[in-house]
């Protein structure tokens, strides 16, 4: 019988400290697999920080090194301009790059580093205990907003994807959830775009996952994917918030005319 489906390659066959439900356990999963598809695992060094991403290098067979909280996009500007034939990637949670590092990312996009970000939002801090994170929704409880998120005390939810997209050095952005087959797919898909956009030397790229968290939001996996569609993806809408990869070409074929 012909097999149809396997473990990537770059994936270490060892069990993931991740909770049932959770979307990092997918999307690690889809970076081995994008790796091994652009046959890039020589040159692919991951960049995760703590939080919820920080045992990242036991499941990726790639070079990897962990940064501080929040400084993984700073170190990782740091490798690829030492090393600028690499494919260098962060891997980081919001409640990471969306606030103790929020300085880092948008300084790093804002000079176009040739760096690619993948982004996971589950709107709290997941790995310390569920406290409410700059993602987290107006009305949604957590161990710190147990009344739920107030617009005046604690202001709205952190928009990194389209603070981004408004500086000229980004390049690619798009938000996506792994909640859904179709989702998943498109995750990849994404991420894939963003690494040869950093491949082809054109700037910075992030690819946001709206990711389910349910033991943080207190929901079975179930009830975590369908409150990704009807609360989540309302605030935070999917799909490409900025692609400039298409002007760039064709600037590159005009100019070869």
């Amino acid at each position: 019988m012909k097999k149809i489906y396997a473990r990537p390659k770059y994936l270490k066959p060892v069990s993931m400290h991740y909770c049932p439900g959770c979307g990092h356990s997918i999307v690690t999963k889809l970076i081995a697999e994008i790796i091994e598809e652009m046959s890039v695992a020589d040159i692919t060094i991951c960049v995760p920080p703590a939080g919820c991403a920080v045992l990242t290098y036991n499941y990726l067979d790639v070079d990897t090194t962990e940064s501080a909280h929040g400084r993984a996009i700073a170190v990782a500007t740091g490798i690829k301009r030492v090393l600028p034939d690499r494919l260098v990637f962060t891997y980081q949670g919001d409640g990471d790059l969306a606030a103790i590092g929020t300085a880092e990312t948008v300084h790093a996009a804002n000079r176009g580093e040739r760096i690619t970000t993948v982004f996971m939002n589950n709107a709290v801090y997941g790995m310390t205990g569920g406290q409410m994170a700059p993602t987290t929704i107006l009305g949604q409880k957590t161990t710190t907003s147990p009344f739920g998120r107030d617009l005046v005390r604690e202001g709205a939810p952190l928009k990194i994807s389209e603070m981004l997209a408004v500086l000229p050095s980004t390049v690619y952005i798009e938000r996506t959830a792994v909640n859904s087959v179709a989702g998943i797919k498109a995750t990849k898909k994404a991420i894939k775009k963003a690494f040869k956009v950093q491949q082809d030397d054109l700037g910075f790229s992030l690819v946001e996952v709206l990711s389910p968290c349910p033991t943080n939001w207190k929901m079975t996996p179930l009830a975590s994917c369908r409150w990704i569609d009807e609360v989540m993806a309302k605030e935070y809408p999917l799909g490409v918030i900025k692609d400039t990869t298409r002007q760039t070409h064709k600037k590159e074929a005009a100019d070869a005319d």
